[in-house]
């Protein structure tokens, strides 16, 4: 079984959700402790929350495996992507409230996390960069959207209440400026909701290592935060109305960077 789902697009637009996963390999998860098991950390619902990407024509990537299994956005070298900042491992060792992950120390060796990477992490990574590659050789263009949520406070990585809309383009490195520029209105003229851009979270390995504009690779994240759509206490509930309300800049935000790519 592939550790993702893929759903080829007919546009220039690709979306990967690479920690709505919820799968867990039961040699992994008997191992556990009983608060992971319920995988508090999981971007949930973000699949769902994009299904309307599918419309649009965007080719869509979404791991199957939780990012307690590998997580297929960070650095496999274990390169820190915010130096001097809080982070959590390549397969994590605790949540995202310092909250062991594992029972009785038993954390995976070097050699289960090299055999996880193997697995897991490049198998998606393969696809991956395979949909860019034949993005950009039918379009000319390709523009990576990274999807992501988190609680809206997690003191563990910023202070207070973290924005809304969160938009990652690692300082406007990882996509054209005009890009940047307009997709970041979109979420500024967004009625009720705050946004930044490349704040607390300016992209992670996705969005930083696959971004190439000079060769018509742009790459995008957005970072969400959960109370816009679903309840973020434990069983963690989709919001539908809420979503809805959202979906509407989201469709909005896509759409633009659709409308970039095909002008390019």
């Amino acid at each position: 079984m592939e550790p993702f789902h893929f759903t080829e697009g007919s546009s220039p637009l690709i979306v990967s959700c690479p920690h709505d996963g919820l799968a867990l390999p039961p040699e992994i998860a008997e191992r556990m402790t009983p608060e992971a098991l319920n995988l508090p950390d999981t971007d949930w619902h973000v699949a769902r929350l994009y299904d309307f990407a599918r419309d649009l024509g965007a080719s869509l990537l979404l791991a199957r495996y939780s990012r307690y299994v590998v997580d297929l956005n960070r650095d496999p070298s274990g390169q820190s992507l915010y130096p001097g900042a809080d982070t959590t491992e390549i397969c994590p060792l605790t949540t995202f409230d310092r909250r062991a992950i594992y029972q009785n120390d038993a954390v995976p060796s070097k050699q289960e996390v090299a055999e996880r990477i193997e697995r897991y992490f490049l198998p998606y990574h393969a696809k991956l960069e395979q949909v860019i590659a034949d993005t950009v050789q039918q379009h000319g263009v390709a523009v990576l959207f990274d999807a992501h949520s988190i609680r809206s406070h997690v003191p563990r990585f910023f202070e207070g209440r973290l924005p809304d809309l969160n938009l990652g383009t690692d300082a406007g490195k990882s996509c054209d400026a005009n890009l940047r520029e307009r997709a970041f209105a979109v979420l500024q003229a967004a009625q009720g909701y705050s946004a930044v851009a490349d704040g607390r979270f300016k992209g992670g390995y996705i969005t930083r290592h696959y971004a190439a504009p000079q060769k018509g690779v742009h790459t995008l994240q957005l970072e969400l935060a959960q109370k816009n759509y679903m309840d973020e206490r434990p069983p963690y509930t989709f919001d539908e109305p809420l979503a809805r309300d959202l979906r509407v800049t989201l469709r909005a935000l896509l759409e633009e960077c659709l409308r970039w790519a095909k002008e390019q």
